[in-house]
């Protein structure tokens, strides 16, 4: 028997992002939904994630946290789904360089431009993303490019990516460049985006109704 996959996740949270993931995989798995405060911050819950934070995914008893790294872990332990190059492909440079550009500069950016932290004059340098304009900028080369980050290859760095994008674009913390909107058009039509976004919308009714 194959071992179970359990996402440990809020649909307020970055696990939607964890969701997506999964169901491009089209892995069984199970959901538990954690609450905010207490339920995260509880020692039974620590002990798969110090951070008390969401997502957490387990497969059988490996423990994997960080969304960046839960995408890239189901893209490589699922290869037959084809989220990810091939070790030794020449796209696994790109897919590796997007993948983690989404982790740093672009998450980095991004929240601190939402919460009013700028980056002093002159000391763009000193910080790993530079400028919030420097990762815009660059964040639009990589989605003007082609369909998708690799080409006509839609991969895992394109859920984690894009899922930034999406929301940034939702929010107001992402610029609203034509390059950000079709491209979060596109992704945003996957079927499996599709699917993840309406269980977890459905959730937040359900809580919504139970307040």
């Amino acid at each position: 028997m194959a071992d179970e996959i359990v996402l440990y996740t809020n649909p307020m949270s970055r696990g939607r992002i964890a969701r997506w993931m999964l169901e491009e995989t089209g892995q069984p798995y199970r959901a538990e939904v954690m609450d905010f405060g207490p339920p995260m911050k509880s020692d039974g819950y620590k002990a798969l994630n110090p951070m008390g934070k969401v997502p957490t995914l387990l497969h059988g008893d490996t423990v994997v946290t960080e969304c960046a790294a839960i995408c890239a872990y189901l893209a490589d332990v699922f290869p037959q789904c084809g989220l990810a190059p091939e070790p030794g492909s020449p796209l696994r440079g790109p897919y590796y360089r997007w993948l983690f550009f989404g982790a740093g500069p672009l998450e980095a950016a991004v929240s601190n431009k939402a919460f009013g932290l700028e980056v002093p004059a002159g000391k763009e340098r000193a910080i790993g993303y530079g400028s919030f304009g420097d990762v815009m900028d660059t964040l639009e080369q990589a989605v003007s490019r082609d369909e998708y980050l690799l080409g006509e290859r839609f991969s895992a760095a394109d859920v984690y990516v894009g899922a930034h994008i999406l929301w940034g674009l939702q929010f107001g913390t992402i610029e609203k460049r034509p390059a950000f909107e079709a491209y979060g058009a596109r992704i945003a039509a996957r079927p499996a985006a599709l699917r993840a976004d309406a269980i977890d919308d459905a959730l937040i009714a359900e809580q919504s109704k139970a307040k």
